[in-house]
């Protein structure tokens, strides 16, 4: 699924419109980030739980030379699935 068939199934679901349900999930997306930007964690009951995670600076290596490479240490978005995506089959 893409973002506009996402806004679709959204209008559809809540008896929005396009325009409706594009603007709720913009702003859905825009307070995600600005509370994971502020270090803080976006938990949704059942839905699950956006977090940021550091990851530690550490050597790699070049696959098409195979020279060590240093890779930086830097923060990245996690999600843990919820309940409702655990007793999926």
């Amino acid at each position: 699924m893409n973002k506009s068939e996402l806004i679709n199934a959204m209008a559809e679901k809540a008896g929005l419109t396009k325009v409706q349900a594009k603007n709720a999930l913009e702003a859905f997306v825009s307070a995600t980030e600005d509370a994971l930007k502020k270090n803080d964690k976006l938990s949704l009951i059942g839905f699950g739980t956006f977090s940021v995670a550091e990851r530690k600076a550490r050597v790699g290596h070049n696959p098409a030379n195979g020279k060590k490479i240093n890779i930086p240490a830097k923060k990245v978005v996690k999600f843990k699935a919820g309940s409702s995506f655990s007793k999926m089959k």
